[in-house]
């Protein structure tokens, strides 16, 4: 029995499929695995929040604006009433002129505190001295964002 080239052709492309078939069948299927997240720890995060807003206090009182800065991310920004947002390198500047201009003590008091493994938003009142013992009683919200295993200052905004 004679076969035409074009009966023999569609004969081995069968062969080659089903053989590929019969191949791919046979291994094993991978499929991506993404790796198991970290549990949310929320008490984590307030005992974090609670040291930073004292580390906050004494760098202000000390007047360490290099210190202030280094708590920000990379893309942060400061939000102040009635000016355009403070980012990037101008944020080191920016407290600097705000501590030249006369912080005697700044306390916070976190009120409410949410969040995830990868942001936290922290709003509470914040309290300041001044060198001429007036004081300041505002609102503030910030947004903290984990960048390289390390929770920094996202959104920093003062009301």
């Amino acid at each position: 029995m004679k076969l035409s080239i074009k009966k023999a052709f569609i004969l081995n492309i069968s062969a080659i499929v089903v053989t590929l078939i019969s191949i791919t069948g046979c291994q094993q299927q991978t499929t991506d695995t993404k790796p198991v997240s970290e549990e949310f720890n929320m008490q984590e995060a307030k005992s974090f929040i609670d040291s930073i807003n004292t580390k906050f206090s004494e760098q202000i009182k000390n007047g360490d604006s290099i210190a202030l800065a280094s708590h920000y991310a990379t893309d942060a920004a400061i939000l102040l009433p009635k000016r355009e947002p403070i980012k990037g390198k101008d944020i080191l500047s920016a407290w600097g002129s705000m501590l030249r201009a006369g912080t005697e003590e700044t306390t916070f008091q976190t009120i409410d505190l949410i969040g995830s493994n990868d942001f936290l938003i922290e709003t509470g009142y914040i309290s300041t001295k001044g060198s001429d013992n007036s004081i300041y009683k505002s609102k503030y919200l910030v947004v903290w964002k984990k960048q390289n295993g390390e929770w920094k200052l996202y959104r920093d905004m003062i009301n």
